[in-house]
């Protein structure tokens, strides 16, 4: 009697051959391995090639002011900074060239909404850039130039109670035109021995036909740091600062010149001065801010104590001048900040 036919595999061989059919079971199953690792190579070299960070700021504070109920605040005047969070990322283009974007929202602790200025979701940031060895090139919504002018030399790390704030962006006077710029196109140079600038340029078209430019010039070197900072819409006054600080180790001062615009008849210029120094773990600011045509003066005393490296807890007090027509107002605040 004839033998049945036997079944063969997809590759044509019986299954009476049993050492063929392993072994190319062994060569099909190292092709489907290799490949594998292929893709995690490729997926791998990808992800190192780009990169995505969540990122954000928690500050809850208690605060008390002249006349006013205290009261939980977590993006206030008296916060050291605003709740806020963030994602960010570049991807390498190859050849030292880096693609990059920024969106950043204000978040609010005291009930969980988001904080919209103006109705926008992203109202901290909203912006690309394209950076590479000839510097950065940064076009939407961003921190203005002359901000990080004043955060070169500013002693509390531009807090929300800081007092050039709280004297020179008022209602009467204006330093950084707004902290922020929207449809802002903006250069940024290479450092060259420690100098740094960059211009940015809102258009015509982008800004009530009203064009504005913001500018900084940032000289950082060992403990000195000096910037000038500078904006200007056209049809109005220009702000201008230049302020440097310097650190001897263990004690800093702080001392600036600042002509802003005005808003009023009033010619409002004045300066700034201040010293923070380290007591062990804590950290003791004192600052002062006079508006010369206003005769007015704001004081601001700042103490911080590190939890760790992104965690710390601050109080600080600030008497905000009034001039000698009104009653000069006290601001205090206790509150922790956690950075993520």
């Amino acid at each position: 009697m004839q033998s049945p036919q036997l079944p063969t595999t997809e590759v044509g061989l019986r299954a009476t051959d049993p050492q063929p059919l392993f072994s190319t079971l062994e060569n099909f199953s190292m092709k489907k391995t290799l490949i594998a690792l292929a893709a995690v190579a490729a997926t791998s070299a990808a992800f190192a090639q780009s990169s995505v960070t969540l990122y954000g700021v928690a500050d809850a504070a208690i605060v008390k002011t002249t006349g006013v109920d205290a009261a939980f605040s977590s993006s206030g005047g008296m916060n050291n900074g605003n709740s806020r969070w963030g994602v960010r990322g570049t991807e390498d283009l190859g050849g030292g060239l880096k693609a990059g974007f920024n969106f950043e929202a204000s978040l609010s602790l005291a009930d969980g909404s988001v904080n919209q200025s103006g109705g926008n979701y992203f109202s901290r940031a909203a912006y690309m850039n394209l950076m590479g060895g000839f510097g950065e090139v940064r076009l939407g919504r961003s921190l203005n130039p002359s901000f990080f002018a004043l955060a070169a030399w500013e002693l509390t790390s531009t807090a929300n109670y800081s007092v050039v704030g709280s004297q020179f962006n008022s209602g009467v006077s204006t330093v950084l035109g707004g902290t922020r710029n929207s449809n802002q196109i903006a250069y940024t140079t290479p450092s060259f021995g420690g100098v740094s600038a960059t211009l940015g340029y809102i258009l015509k078209g982008n800004n009530g036909g009203n064009a504005k430019t913001d500018l900084n010039v940032i000289y950082r070197g060992g403990p000195l740091a000096v910037a000038l900072g500078y904006n200007k819409v056209s049809g109005s006054d220009d702000n201008v600062h230049i302020g440097a600080n310097y650190d001897f180790g263990g004690f800093k001062v702080a001392g600036a010149y600042i002509d802003p615009a005005d808003t009023t008849a009033v010619d409002s210029k004045g300066f700034a001065i201040g010293a923070s120094t380290t007591l062990g773990p804590v950290a003791l600011t004192l600052d002062i801010a006079r508006d010369t045509g206003f005769k007015d003066t704001n004081l601001l005393v700042e103490v911080k104590y590190p939890l760790s490296k992104r965690t710390f807890t601050y109080v600080a007090f600030l008497r905000d001048g009034k001039g000698k027509a009104i009653d000069d107002v006290n601001n205090f605040s206790v509150g922790i900040r956690h950075n993520f």
